[in-house]
Order: C-alpha cells, then structure tokens, then sequence
C-alpha cells in the first residue's frame, strides 16, 4: 500500500513538472488554452455569462447608439470595398462625354478603370470617396437605426413577421434616412462626375458651385395678361438656385427608396429565414448564439455563419437593385443637371421621357451589369458587418 501512494506522489510530481515546463513562458496568474483561429465563426460563441437572460428595451438610448454605430460602421466599410466600382457606375448613368463610349459594352468596366488608373491613379478611382463616407456613416446609421425602431412597432412578435410589415419598415428606413442625407449625396454624385485634369476638385468647390448655378430663364407664352402676371410671380417668389440646388433629384430619390429598402430588407430577413430552417441550420449558424422569446427574453435568432450571412446580403442586393434600378437612373441624371445640356432643371418626368427618346427601355438600365457587380457586395459587406456589429456590441 505505501509503494503504491509513493508511486502515486511520484506520478502526479512529473505531471505537474511537464505543466510547469509547457506553462514556463506564459505570464503569471494565465492558463493555456487551445488557440481559436479568429477567423473561425465558433470564436464567436460567447460564454455563459454573456448569454444571460435578458429583456432587449430597443427604445433604450443604449440600443439606439449601438445600432446607430454598428449601421455607420457597416456603410463604411461596403462603399470602401465598391468605391471604384460606383465612381464607373455614376460615370455611365450620368453619360459623362468621356465615359459614354464605354457604357453598354462587356469590356467596358474594365476599360474605364483601366483609363481612371492611367490617368489619376488610386485616387482617381477613389475620387469623391472622402463625401461619400462624410454621407454614408449617417445614411447607413439613420437606415438602420431607423428601421429597427420601426420594426419594433410593426412586428411586436414573431406572429407578426410577415412579408409586408418587413417591407414597409424597410421603405421608411429607408425614406428617413434619405430626408437627413440627400444633399450630402448630391455632394458625392458631383465629386464623382468630375473629369476634369486641369484642376482637382474640392468639397468646398464643388458646394459653391452647385450653390450659385442658375438654371436657363424659361420661355413662357401666355394667352393673357392675367397668365403672364401669375406666371411672372410665381417665379420670381420660387427661388430657383442657392440651398434648392442640393435637393435635386430629391423627388424620384425618395420614392425609389420606397422599393429598395424595402426589398432590401424583406429580401435579407426572408433569406435569414431560409438559412436557419431546421434543416439547414445545423450547417448555416452558429451554436448558441440565439434564444427563444420568453417572459423574461426577447427572441433573438442565431448568428449565420459568414458564408451564409453574405450570401443573404448578397442575394438581397441583387432583389432590391433589379426592382429599383430604373428610378435610379433618373435621379442621376437630375443630380447633373447643372454640369450636362444647357443647364435646364428638368423634371422627374421630362428626364424619363428623354431617356426613353435616347436609347428606349433599355436607357433606363444603362450601368445595371456594374449596378450588380456593385451592389451584391456592397450589401453582402452592409448586413454581414451590421449583423456581426450588434452581435459584438451586446444588442
């Protein structure tokens, strides 16, 4: 018995000897662990206490700044990554003369990308990119803080997720967001459509010039005095230039907003559906990342795994710019109305009727090719990042 607990003291003396020795480097009062790559979704999983049942207020201030910085952060990040992408892409819709010869064709893409980089480099590719993050940290803030607030007070419960209380959430996100930021949009669309060599182009230069173009005096021919007296009145008390000229293409802006945020987000959250069917959710999500809805928690779905949360963004950018690309179109076309032609403000009807006379139906999806090349990642980065933000943000 007493060579037995003696060999027992033995063994346990040359175990921890090896610890000691594997441990030796480590900093006092730290355990090794088995490493976790970082890019591996399980790194993901929280722990226990991270997991505590809880009920989410998202009225709370705390909920509105998370999703407001997490929305923000997730704009940044997918214009970054389609920056060149959407420089060509407002080149061809908005028929800039020396671009114009490149729309339309397979190779043209890569053609005009390649004469950006040999004329301007990087920055040329990246021009206006510093207005388009001055504008997209709000929009994409606004945009999802929004609709989460008002998701919040269409769908109370999951009984309540359906097709049309998603859409409509969706579009007025998306309205909102639009109101606070168009003319910061206007801004970046100006940035973009410069060509110009001779001379670089400013933010500070480009908002005074839009602030003091003027549009063409329009030529009237009333029948009477009384016409010619009201139609001189009404434009002289219309203000037609200074603050109003940021608001351009404001009109069709805001009501193709209406079907693409809205099949943004009800093409997103019915694919997220689809990816975490119960069949498929053992290879989509993510172990112990979600809860039921109880008293005492809110429902919270799980997280999908990267390939899978990309690919629900993806998909969902491809929806929305497919039903809304038109529109689009149109108010770009507007948004250089000052730069193109003989400088005539037109309206959102006369711009499409123009375009139709220019090239027919297929005028009004001119750049759509680069549209998805474009938004499919720009959406799948947006949701993808926004998704993993509120995660790591604890809402």
């Amino acid at each position: 018995m007493a060579e037995s607990i003696l060999a027992g003291h033995a063994s346990n003396k040359v175990h921890d000897s090896d610890i000691m020795k594997r441990t030796a480097h480590l900093p006092t009062g730290t355990t090794q662990r088995p490493g976790i790559c970082p890019t591996d979704d399980e790194a993901i999983v929280p722990h226990k206490d991270e997991m505590r049942p809880r009920k989410v207020n998202k009225q709370s201030p705390e909920y509105v700044l998370k999703s407001g910085l997490a929305g923000g952060i997730a704009g940044c990040a997918a214009k970054t990554i389609v920056g060149p992408l959407d420089r060509v892409k407002i080149l061809f819709q908005t028929s800039n003369p020396n671009f114009a010869k490149y729309s339309g064709k397979w190779s043209g893409l890569p053609i005009a990308m390649k004469d950006i980089w040999a004329a301007d480099g990087v920055r040329g590719l990246f021009k206006g990119h510093s207005a388009t993050l001055l504008r997209i940290f709000p929009y994409a803030g606004i945009k999802f803080l929004a609709y989460e607030q008002i998701r919040a007070h269409f769908i109370k419960n999951r009984s309540q997720e359906t097709p049309g209380r998603r859409f409509i959430s969706g579009s007025l996100a998306g309205m909102i967001s639009v109101f606070f930021t168009y003319p910061l949009e206007l801004i970046r669309v100006r940035l973009a459509f410069e060509t110009r060599r001779d001379a670089r182009s400013t933010l500070r230069s480009i908002c005074r010039k839009i602030y003091n173009e003027r549009p063409s005096p329009t030529v009237h021919h009333p029948s009477n005095a009384v016409s010619a007296a009201a139609t001189t009145a009404v434009e002289s008390v219309a203000q037609t230039h200074g603050l109003t000229n940021f608001f351009r293409g404001f009109t069709p802006t805001l009501i193709g907003m209406l079907p693409y945020a809205g099949a943004s987000f009800l093409a997103h959250d019915t694919m997220s559906d689809v990816m975490r069917h119960p069949m498929l959710a053992p290879y989509t999500t993510i172990p112990n990342t979600g809860r039921d809805e109880t008293t005492t928690t809110t429902h919270k779905p799980a997280q999908l795994r990267y390939w899978a949360e990309l690919s629900t963004g993806g998909f969902a950018g491809f929806f929305s710019q497919t039903v809304s690309y038109p529109l689009e179109v149109i108010r770009r076309r507007m948004q250089v109305g000052g730069v193109v032609g003989d400088g005539h403000r037109l309206g959102m009807a006369e711009v499409a009727r123009r375009i139709w006379m220019e090239r027919g139906w297929r005028g009004y999806f001119v750049g759509l090719t680069i549209g998805y090349v474009k938004v499919i990642p720009l959406a799948a980065t947006s949701f993808y990042v926004y998704e993993r933000g509120k995660f790591y943000l604890g809402i």
